[in-house]
């Protein structure tokens, strides 16, 4: 077995996973500029062309025998950094997505060399009630029991998960708030201020071996600050429809007892809980001691704000790629 550089030691040649999302490409291209060489194990021909510099490969996650003849090829690699994740969230494919092909990876990749690991996660483990987050926990629970060197970043929301009501409020309708839009808070972090932190965590020393949660820069701000910061930028009086919490409960209730019967509707039942948890659930830090999220103790890096973005996004500067990951 040919062993991989020492993780430090200048440009280290890199096995990526989740390369065809937004977050993805924006760690590619921050690893490309740091002069690291990029193989991206893909599941299929990427709908957007993989950065400049990477190197793509078609590979079966779920085998990995694929993975180790269509993706590792006999080459030595460093380090393993994912931004892998289930596009539903859904049982079946968190369990063999955020955890399975996760620990495939680890497997083939630490036989190739890699003595580090990078992985994306989510800060909404730490109150884990649904199966993508207990199927992405216990993927670090594997990773730091492996005994490679880990760095398990948790960010808090990300802009295309915040702009799914850019066209609802142009086309004149009101932004939906849960409640009184004021019962959650999040620090929004941008793809590519995600993407530089995770590159970066390859030459930090002081970031291996933790769970880092990290959000991007300013105060934490609400759905009802958010909807107030869009309609500004249109210059248009805000206008908002209040959605009470329990109306999602009745809908899970209603979806979970004819799920019994319609596996589809079991499923439906499943995002409507997803949903519920987003409507309730800050994205921040979580004190283990009160019980509360605390805004200030949620990291920030970066310098693009969500409302930087909608910015953009308004005058036609950027593109919102929602995908799998809006709320709305």
């Amino acid at each position: 077995m040919t062993m991989g550089r020492q993780v430090g030691a200048g440009p280290r040649r890199v096995l990526f996973l989740g390369a065809t999302g937004t977050i993805g490409r924006a760690t590619v291209r921050a690893l490309v500029s740091h002069g690291h060489q990029v193989v991206c194990l893909v599941r299929r021909p990427a709908d957007f062309a993989i950065p400049v510099g990477a190197t793509e490969r078609i590979v079966s996650l779920a085998d990995p025998s694929s993975v180790t003849r269509d993706g590792i090829r006999g080459e030595p690699f460093d380090v393993l950094v994912s931004c892998l994740a289930s596009r539903t969230g859904l049982p079946d494919d968190a369990w063999a997505v955020d955890y399975r092909a996760h620990v495939n990876a680890l497997n083939v990749s630490r036989a190739a060399g890699v003595t580090h690991v990078v992985l994306l996660s989510a800060i909404c483990v730490q109150k884990p009630i649904l199966a993508f987050q207990h199927a992405k926990l216990a993927f670090e629970a594997a990773l730091i029991a492996s005994g490679l060197a880990y760095t398990i970043v948790r960010p808090t929301a990300f802009f295309k998960s915040l702009s799914g009501q850019i066209d609802r409020v142009r086309r004149g309708k009101p932004f939906l708030i849960f409640g009184d839009g004021t019962l959650t808070a999040c620090k929004p972090i941008s793809d590519d201020d995600l993407g530089r932190y995770l590159a970066d965590c390859l030459d930090h020393d002081e970031r291996r071996n933790r769970v880092l949660p990290i959000g991007g820069p300013g105060e934490a701000i609400t759905p009802k600050a958010q909807g107030e910061r869009l309609f500004a930028l249109l210059g248009r009086q805000p206008r908002f429809k209040h959605v009470p919490v329990v109306l999602l409960d009745v809908i899970i209730a209603i979806l979970a007892t004819t799920g019994r019967w319609m596996p589809a509707l079991a499923a439906k039942a499943e995002l409507a809980r997803i949903a519920r948890y987003y409507a309730t659930e800050s994205m921040l830090v979580l004190d283990p001691a009160t019980g509360r999220y605390d805004a200030q103790a949620t990291p920030s890096t970066g310098s693009e704000t969500l409302f930087d973005y909608y910015a953009r996004v308004i005058r036609g500067g950027a593109v919102a790629e929602r995908g799998d990951h809006a709320v709305f």
